[in-house]
């Protein structure tokens, strides 16, 4: 057998489904994670523990011709987001129940829009409960673990990610409104009035989003808006935060705990700085 050979059946071997649940011998594989060293430590001391590196990709189609000759919502636009965010998390999901794990956190979302696609990227490590010989696929969750230990305690669960957008075209200014507004400091109303509607539109589907998982409210939402092309005129809003749920009867307190970071750098100034230049 040659040097390739051996190589090849290596690579092979930690590719493999069989790898990643652990060989004959009973040795597994290594976790994989994004989480810093208190963050595993933490969930550690809540019960779970790192598995794997997890990723879902989709790209959804725009129709040729929407951003020309549309004013007001590109509905075919935000129709594609939900469908990629959809799509996206549906391979996020199989991919960490392939990886053994029962959720992911940490979530990454990545959002581009061209003129012909929207592509979601999700990146987020998977966990699981320490110990648990089976594992039931529970939540996705962009949180991060500090986060999530401190939801639990607190009687709270994640449930899913809830997500929301809308892209409007503004319409064009007429030229008496134009030439009005050259040389002064007014506002202009039709882009004003087209990101109102592009936020009002996106926070609505991401409550419906929420609403869709029996979420009883939506926490770290993320808001991403503005231009969504070299164009002024057209106006994106994105929301995307974590679905949660209440599974204790009632909310528990939970007391805070002072942190004293110890690794802060000392911070230091000339005395002579403070001086006014007067005084100089």
């Amino acid at each position: 057998m040659t040097l390739r050979d051996e190589v090849c059946q290596a690579v092979t071997a930690v590719a493999s489904p069989a790898h990643a649940a652990g060989d004959a011998a009973g040795v597994a594989r290594g976790t994989t994670s994004d989480l810093t060293i208190d963050e595993t430590l933490l969930l550690h001391s809540a019960g779970w523990e790192p598995v794997d590196l997890v990723f879902g990709i989709s790209w959804w189609s725009i129709p040729w011709g929407v951003w020309q000759w549309t004013t007001g919502e590109v509905q075919e636009a935000s129709a594609a987001f939900t469908g990629a965010v959809s799509h996206a998390a549906k391979q996020l999901r199989q991919s960490c129940e392939q990886s053994g794990g029962s959720g992911v956190l940490g979530v990454e979302v990545g959002v581009r829009v061209s003129s012909h696609h929207v592509s979601i990227e999700l990146t987020g490590t998977a966990v699981r409960r320490a110990g648990a010989d089976a594992h039931r696929f529970e939540f996705v969750s962009d949180l991060s673990a500090r986060d999530f230990v401190l939801l639990t305690r607190a009687g709270w669960w994640p449930l899913g990610l809830a997500a929301g957008a809308s892209f409007v075209i503004a319409p064009r200014r007429t030229a008496r409104e134009w030439a009005a507004q050259q040389g002064q400091n007014v506002e202009l109303p039709n882009l004003t009035q087209a990101l109102y509607l592009a936020r009002e539109r996106a926070m609505e589907r991401m409550q419906q989003s929420g609403a869709a998982m029996k979420a009883e409210g939506i926490v770290a939402v993320k808001l991403r808006e503005g231009k969504a092309s070299s164009s002024a005129r057209v106006i994106q809003f994105v929301a995307i935060g974590t679905g949660v749920r209440l599974r204790t009867s009632t909310h528990r307190s939970v007391s805070p705990e002072m942190v004293v970071p110890l690794d802060e750098q000392v911070r230091a100034f000339d005395v002579r700085s403070l001086r006014s230049a007067s005084a100089e």
